[in-house]
């Protein structure tokens, strides 16, 4: 009996492995637009956050979000808003991510998903800010 190799052979992984990358750096390039959109005062503001880009919201991520299994998020705001701070806190990191497969699966159109990248940093940096989904929902940004 013949023996078969189990897996994509090298020369077509290191194809598939390009393709991914390239993907990965489009989406980069697209949070980095929508930061650099970000205008005065509130950018300033993104120097107290890390910006993460992830696939999707990991499992724990999921649970304390109380999300149901097909729900997902496009992005993630982790840490104390400022409106929050005080002189006895102690400094924790905030960070906001964004979740790549989500944004991508549900705006296959590239502007599409360019503009809703855009909508889901301005969102999350504003729970940064301490305006809450009721408020943003009010201005529009949801």
């Amino acid at each position: 009996m013949p023996k078969r190799r189990r897996g994509i052979p090298a020369a077509d992984l290191a194809a598939v492995r390009r393709r991914r990358e390239a993907r990965h750096a489009r989406f980069e390039e697209l949070v980095d637009r929508a930061l650099a959109g970000i205008p005065a005062p509130f950018s300033a503001a993104l120097r107290e956050v890390a910006i993460v880009i992830a696939d999707e919201p990991s499992r724990e991520q999921r649970r304390e979000e109380g999300l149901a299994p097909d729900e997902t998020l496009y992005g993630l705001y982790e840490g104390v808003p400022r409106t929050e701070w005080g002189a006895d806190d102690v400094p924790f990191p905030n960070s906001i991510t964004i979740f790549r497969l989500p944004l991508e699966e549900d705006f296959p159109d590239p502007l599409d998903l360019e503009d809703e990248v855009r909508i889901t940093v301005v969102h999350e940096l504003a729970h940064h800010l301490g305006i809450d989904d009721d408020r943003l929902t009010e201005l529009g940004i949801d």
